[in-house]
């Protein structure tokens, strides 16, 4: 199989994997042949793409980081956390609404070890994190997309798996503080003026404030809440800390947030590809960034995961088939086409193969 921005599918297209819409509901079965119809479905949601089955890829295999079935009742999960506590402030029974929302805390428990579960079964893999997401859910597919990036950092420092639960607590609620900020802030399309910048960065205090409170979960994963906008070179927020003044757990939800950030679609910036946010990441390694850790999260997440298409500075054409811890950059890829012209497929390894040494990936494909 391989992934087809939204913009480029076209009828008689096969669907690889399920497509399930906003609220868990199957949309599109695997084996579904794309219609005008479909297509118009697919973009009128938000999809940025989705994975389709042809003749040059049918013997690809795109790996799951956790299932589609977790992966879309822990979105669910977060989204229900949002709205209703977004009204406790409202509620005649205030009481009666924060035991409701404190046993929700349990629901979250169970579902981050699941997710801890899942992830350490394929810990040998790289994640792939081009996601079937749909606009609107932004904020509760974000959590949970840094969830899973956290905990893969997590797994490749060794940590136990108390540590691993502990952090994917503080990641899914790393950003809950946001429910307390004017949506008019969250979703102003362009950049902040002076005052609603000041308003926005309270969250990460807000958000660990509130958490405390109101929610039995462990201090480390309270302080990761508190840290995830803290910089290497102390230009972060709310506590300028610096260096190893900021705790682990800050550090890699750090830069599991900014990373989905920058490669998801929002109110007001485009997504950037997978392999455009990594080299961001790659050039904030000692500035905004502890080195060590932004070398963990490159041999961990995948720039151009399995199925991507991608042009070669030599103008051949391919798809991504197998990608590399320690050259994440240069993966294995099955080139199709030279230029416009079909050729018998054939391997390329941009990480072993001495004679592509000067070939890099320069665009992905738009097909």
């Amino acid at each position: 199989m391989r992934y087809v921005p939204a913009y480029c599918i076209r009828e008689g297209m096969v669907v690889a994997k399920n497509i399930y819409g906003k609220s868990n509901q199957l949309m599109l079965k695997k084996d579904t042949i794309m219609n005008e119809k479909y297509i118009k479905s697919i973009k009128n949601m938000g999809y940025n793409g989705i994975y389709i089955e042809d003749d040059i890829s049918r013997d690809i295999e795109v790996v799951n980081t956790i299932s589609d079935n977790l992966r879309n009742t822990t979105v669910n999960a977060i989204k229900d956390m949002f709205i209703q506590d977004r009204s406790i402030e409202n509620a005649k029974n205030k009481t009666k609404a924060i035991i409701e929302n404190y046993k929700k805390v349990e629901l979250f428990k169970g579902k981050v070890s699941e997710i801890v579960e899942e992830i350490l079964k394929s810990d040998s893999l790289m994640v792939n994190m081009v996601d079937l997401k749909y606009f609107d859910d932004y904020t509760y597919l974000h959590s949970l997309n840094v969830t899973v990036l956290s905990i893969a950092m997590g797994i490749a420092l060794k940590l136990d798996k108390d540590k691993l639960f502990k952090l994917g607590l503080g990641a899914i609620f790393h950003d809950i503080g946001k429910m307390f900020i004017d949506k008019a802030i969250l979703l102003k399309e362009g950049k902040l003026n002076d005052e609603e910048l000041k308003e926005y960065k309270k969250h990460p205090e807000l958000g660990y404030g509130y958490m405390k409170k109101e929610y039995n979960i462990p201090i480390t994963s309270y302080i990761g809440i508190l840290e995830h906008h803290e910089r290497y070179n102390g230009t972060g927020y709310p506590d300028q800390k610096k260096g190893n003044k900021i705790s682990q757990f800050g550090s890699i939800i750090g830069i599991a947030d900014l990373y989905d950030s920058l490669s998801s679609e929002k109110p007001n910036m485009p997504a950037l590809l997978p392999s455009e946010a990594m080299e961001l990441i790659m050039g904030a390694s000692g500035r905004l960034f502890d080195p060590e850790l932004v070398t963990v999260f490159t041999r961990k997440v995948a720039p151009y995961p399995v199925g991507t298409c991608v042009k070669l500075s030599n103008n051949y054409m391919g798809i991504v088939v197998e990608n590399f811890e320690d050259a994440c950059l240069r993966p294995k890829i099955r080139v199709f086409q030279n230029g416009d012209i079909n050729v018998e497929p054939f391997i390329v390894n941009l990480k072993d193969d001495f004679s592509y040494m000067n070939v890099i990936i320069s665009e992905v494909a738009k097909m």
